[in-house]
Formats: structure tokens, sequence, C-alpha cells
């Protein structure tokens, strides 16, 4: 009982020490470079882009392949 009792003493220590230095850190440059929601939405949006024009070619391909393999 005691092992688990100051198991999870530095734990809380450990997680409490690095939530002050975030802060610290926060508090020192606001400013961190985090990425902004529009360069997320234009992520998604090409990533989404790059899927549905690499599927639609997956099925052309699949619908016509007896027909090019003549070719």
């Amino acid at each position: 009982m005691k092992y688990t009792a100051a198991r999870t003493c530095r734990a809380v220590l450990a997680v409490s020490t690095r939530l002050e230095e975030c802060l610290a850190e926060v508090q020192r440059r606001p400013d961190r470079g985090d990425i902004s929601i529009t360069t997320v939405i234009i992520w998604v949006a090409a990533v989404t882009g790059a899927l549905l024009i690499a599927g639609t070619i997956a099925a052309v391909i699949a619908k016509y392949n007896g027909n090019l393999s003549g070719i």
C-alpha cells in the first residue's frame, strides 16, 4: 500500500511540475506559433480532395481494367 501511495505522489508531483513549466512558457511567450484553425481546414480539404481523386482513379481503372489490357 505504501508503495502505491509513494508512486502516486511522485506521479502527481511530476505532472504538476510539468504543468507549471508549461504555464510559465505560455506567460513568457504567448505566441508560440500554434497552428491556426484555417491551416487545419486547408489541410483537411487538401487530403480529402487527394483521397477523392485517388479513389476516382482507382474506381475507373477497376471498371475498365479488362478494356485497358488490350492497349
